[in-house]
């Protein structure tokens, strides 16, 4: 009875903040929105306000759309858009979804297409009768953004979404049951370790999975406790929160719908795409590896398909007792620190995800002011005591230096990066050295996933720092597009590379070189000692990055030609140039736990190999004053 009591009172609600004159010809619940449909469109299309004072007076997210009814035909629709959207604008496509009553205007400027207040929009509602929903048309051209915005606008798939959205408000706005409310974690992975970030949060009334990655360093166990009876049957998973896009983080969450999930999954709007992209190319890896794929393509397009995505900020209803908020972590593009709270206020959790506690060349700072917080649940990848990283004018330097001697040698120089986030430091790294005179004139080599996962950044400049999203709105300077980077597209465009006489930069995937491209380029170059590979991120325990960064001087990779192993002399200079990862040293976490407000009366800590947990914990205890505890995996904390 819970929707219909909501219906109902969002009904009567209506009438006395709008008017009783208004007709609403449909009342839905769909996902944490109710959808109110009217044939009185101009009653909306002037003020947003009313739409804001019903939600405050009811509690909930309201969407106003028209009956079908009076929607335009879609081509005469197209055509008073040209009429109602500015030249200025740009528009670059219109796509309409006809079962949920959205028009997708992709436009260059989608401030023009907007207008002052949303009066562009408002005329567009009123004009046509069809919800607008304006998007920006991406800079560089992205495979991955193009095919994910086509399938979700397949009549077969918007039905099928539509109907989703309507079982999930079921779900999230059913009856809670009486009884003394609980809260409790339980560790599922990435515990006194770094990989398959999983934990699960659990009240009387619900369940959360937060994140659901491998671990890429070991091959026993590479994927969390799912088996745990907490979590099983996954049909009982309220929703799955993914934090950010990364594989230890996001890998085998299309396995859960092999399983029997089918619930939504929460993010922001890049880390829909980042993750899509990141998983399919893990099932290329595991394939050419001659590994077990958990998962097929299908199961990433149904992840896609019952992803809700939100914005940094904005707060919905995931579960009966349970609200979330994603607020900024720093780490990658669209990574969050996820804000759960519980109930009418009985506690508040936050789980950092991974973050980074400065400003960087690409994003502002990890958020660390929230409303309300009684407990955190924090990273401690760089925890230990002597976890000190050098500064990013450091780094840039000392990274110039590495190319500079490499290229005397006529060597060349391999960098294995991760496709998301230390890709991109780096590409911006370069770029600025060049222009300033530091490095010569020469291509960088962009291979595997790079030049898409660049894109998909170009295509959310709201999620990067001021000063690069101004360069991309404006599209003037934009430095992911200088000339200096070349698209590796082809094998024998990368053989050309690994043979070719003259020096050479390259970035390979995959950054802890568990496989992927950057296997060729290891191959070819390692045995001459004139080449160097650069290492400019975390480097997981038991993964053969770190075996090469801590001295291996000889090492075995699968050979392309026979399909065997073949042993490869490691004779190449090995660096190491700090300043570029993505997650806080140990300086800038105890900043991050000392001027957390407000603080918080327990730290959970996780994403740390166990003596850095431990030496992280001791150190917040002695200087923050606050409990702190490193749980094993398979623990259950009860928080209240």
């Amino acid at each position: 009875m819970a929707v219909e009591n909501i219906i109902k009172e969002v009904r009567e609600a209506a009438q006395s903040v709008i008017s009783d004159t208004v007709e609403f010809t449909d009342v839905r619940v769909e996902g944490s929105s109710v959808v109110l449909y009217t044939r009185d469109m101009d009653a909306f299309a002037g003020s947003n306000d009313i739409v804001r004072k019903l939600a405050q007076k009811v509690r909930k997210r309201i969407i106003i759309r028209a009956d079908p009814a009076v929607r335009l035909p879609t081509k005469e629709a197209e055509e008073k858009l040209g009429e109602i959207i500015p030249a200025e604008a740009e528009v670059s496509s219109i796509r309409f979804d006809e079962i949920n009553g959205d028009v997708y205007i992709e436009a260059v400027n989608p401030g023009r297409a907007i207008g002052k207040f949303g009066a562009v929009l408002n005329d567009v509602r009123r004009g046509i009768g069809w919800n607008p929903i304006v998007i920006r048309d991406a800079p560089m051209e992205s495979t991955t953004l193009r095919e994910i915005r086509n399938y979700i606008l397949e009549p077969k798939v918007a039905q099928k979404r539509k109907d989703f959205m309507k079982r999930v408000g079921r779900k999230v706005f059913r009856d809670t049951i009486d009884g003394e409310q609980f809260v409790r974690i339980t560790a599922l992975g990435g515990y006194r370790e770094v990989g398959r970030s999983c934990h699960l949060l659990m009240t009387k009334d619900s369940k959360v999975l937060i994140d659901c990655g491998f671990n890429p360093g070991n091959d026993k166990e590479p994927s969390p406790f799912l088996n745990a009876p907490e979590v099983t049957p996954l049909e009982g998973l309220d929703a799955v929160v993914l934090t950010h896009a990364h594989l230890d983080h996001s890998a085998l969450l299309p396995m859960l719908f092999v399983y029997g999930f089918d619930g939504p999954v929460y993010c922001t709007p890049p880390t829909r795409d980042l993750a899509a992209l990141l998983q399919t190319d893990y099932i290329k890896i595991q394939n050419a590896e001659g590994k077990k794929v958990p998962y097929g393509s299908e199961h990433i397009r149904h992840q896609v398909r019952n992803c809700i995505p939100l914005n940094f900020g904005d707060t919905t209803d995931i579960a009966p007792d349970l609200k979330l908020t994603f607020h900024n972590s720093g780490h990658i593009l669209g990574s969050a620190s996820a804000h759960f709270h519980v109930g009418d206020g009985q506690h508040n959790i936050v789980f950092s995800g991974d973050i980074k506690f400065e400003n960087t060349w690409l994003f502002d700072r990890a958020v660390n002011r929230f409303p309300r917080m009684e407990a955190l649940v924090l990273e401690a990848t760089y925890g230990g005591f002597k976890d000190f990283q050098p500064s990013r004018e450091e780094g840039m330097r000392k990274l110039t230096e590495i190319i500079n001697r490499t290229v005397e040698r006529r060597g060349k120089i391999l960098i294995p990066v991760f496709a998301v986030g230390r890709s991109q430091e780096v590409m911006l790294v370069l770029e600025k050295a060049h222009r300033e005179g530091m490095l010569q004139d020469m291509d960088v080599f962009l291979d595997g996933m790079i030049w898409e996962a660049t894109a998909l950044h170009a295509a959310y400049p709201e999620y990067l720092n001021n000063n690069l999203r101004n360069k991309i709105y404006q599209n003037r300077g934009n430095p992911f597009r200088d000339d200096m980077f070349q698209k590796v597209d082809s094998v024998d465009m990368r053989q050309e590379i690994c043979s070719r006489d003259e020096p050479a930069i390259v970035l390979a995937t995959s950054g802890m070189v568990n496989g992927g491209p950057v296997m060729e380029y290891l191959r070819q170059w390692a045995p001459d000692r004139n080449n160097s590979m650069v290492f400019v991120g975390y480097q997981a325990s038991g993964t053969l990055g770190q075996r090469i960064q801590q001295g291996a001087r000889e090492i075995s990779l699968h050979d392309r030609d026979n399909g065997g192993m073949v042993s490869v002399p490691v004779n190449m200079n090995i660096e190491t140039c700090e300043g570029f990862s993505g997650h806080s040293d140990k300086r800038q976490l105890m900043r991050y736990v000392r001027t957390i407000r407000p603080r918080p009366k327990l730290v959970l800590l996780n994403h740390g190999d166990p003596q850095k947990c431990d030496q992280f914990a001791t150190d917040i205890r002695r200087k923050a004053r606050l409990k702190v505890e490193s749980p094993h995996n398979l623990e259950t904390i009860r928080l209240i």
